[in-house]
């Protein structure tokens, strides 16, 4: 709980100030080694982030939405190409796939999970479809054994958005190790932060990697040896320091965040009006949010009360991505999409959280209800 009484959607300070010492020294150690870009920090990341992962390649890059731009490019998607996306997703999901000259093509979702849903994939396919994009929304796994299947049965490539799943598992696999590749962020509020932008791609495959290395440095395998149009994309060594002090207590904190949206399911329970998260026996759900549903139109009434009483909330996402000014002249009616972004409300959540502050966030939203 923050210092004023409020309750905000995410408190670092208790990881901040248990971290100190460790993120201090690995700060020292960087400004102390005059090596500020790539070496041996990022290599040391990419390392050991590879070893958690269980993929043969981690290439470090600058942001979540630049790990989703070089992967698509590294696995030849481009001009022409059609790439199947959710529209209930941060907008970069799709606007990574409009940047590499591909056309996202949006697909409906499972109303339980958030995530695309395989059937509505299908009905998407044409024959200029190469890709396709699912997103763990919220920390939850999609349904990666029939999105491989339909990918293996239409020769298609598979990307996994994993910006809000680091560390989330499906089948006893890591999130980001089944597809062809896996775009993470390190967005400071991620389940695995960076204290700036940062990002990576996860990958089996030795020519992807090799082209996202060439990729995330100007085009070049060897300075100022250019070999295609690349980006300035590196992973900042300071971040990638900090990252590695994190990773070593990643899976400590996605069990607080899953024993927090345990106590949440058990204070809910007899609270009407309010759908719980749904979660599989086969996942890992790692609860980068924890997200309920308000039905019957008052989702919005609820959250100004909640604000009211100083509990932080957000919506994500009001507006789905197929219905935005870039996207809406495609025409798409997705009504599962559009009926989850009117009655989604994500509570206040990190792996330090105090029962006695749920216990606030409980009964303020008993209030709100009413």
């Amino acid at each position: 709980m923050s210092k004023t009484g409020k309750i905000p959607m995410l408190d670092l300070s208790v990881e901040i100030e248990a971290l100190w010492d460790e993120i201090n020294a690995a700060v020292q150690r960087v400004l102390r080694s005059g090596q500020f870009i790539m070496g041996p920090e990022v290599e040391g990341f990419e390392r050991e982030a590879a070893e958690y992962l269980g993929v043969r390649h981690a290439v470090g890059v600058n942001s979540g939405t630049d790990a989703l731009v070089i992967a698509l490019r590294a696995l030849g998607i481009g001009s022409g190409d059609e790439v199947i996306v959710p529209s209930f997703t941060f907008f970069a999901t799709a606007e990574a796939v409009s940047l590499v000259g591909a056309t996202p093509v949006f697909a409906d979702i499972d109303p339980r999970t958030y995530n695309v849903a395989p059937e509505r994939i299908e009905e998407r396919i044409t024959s200029r479809t190469r890709a396709i994009l699912p997103v763990h929304l919220f920390g939850q796994a999609v349904q990666m054994d029939r999105i491989r299947a339909i990918a293996r049965d239409n020769r298609l490539v598979v990307v996994e958005d994993v910006a809000q799943a680091f560390g989330g598992e499906y089948r006893g696999r890591k999130l980001g190790s089944i597809g062809d590749a896996g775009a993470f962020s390190f967005f400071p509020s991620k389940n695995l932060g960076a204290y700036g932008d940062g990002g990576l791609i996860a990958t089996d495959d030795d020519d992807v990697a090799e082209q996202a290395r060439m990729l995330r440095t100007h085009g070049a395998k060897k300075k100022y040896h250019n070999e295609t149009i690349g980006y300035n994309s590196r992973l900042d060594a300071l971040q990638a320091a900090i990252l590695r002090v994190k990773l070593a207590h990643i899976d400590e904190w996605n069990e607080g965040r899953r024993a927090a949206a345990r106590r949440y399911g058990e204070m809910l329970a007899d609270v009407s009006g309010v759908e719980t998260p749904y979660e599989a026996s086969h996942i890992r759900h790692v609860y980068h949010q924890y997200t309920v549903r308000v039905r019957d139109g008052g989702r919005d009434a609820v959250r100004e009360r909640l604000a009211e009483a100083g509990v932080g909330t957000m919506v994500y996402y009001p507006v789905p991505v197929h219905l935005l000014p870039v996207y809406a002249a495609s025409g798409y009616e997705l009504p599962a999409t559009e009926a989850a972004s009117g009655e989604v409300l994500s509570l206040p959540i990190w792996p330090q959280m105090a029962r006695t502050v749920q216990e606030q966030v409980v009964d303020s939203l008993r209030e709100a209800l009413k």
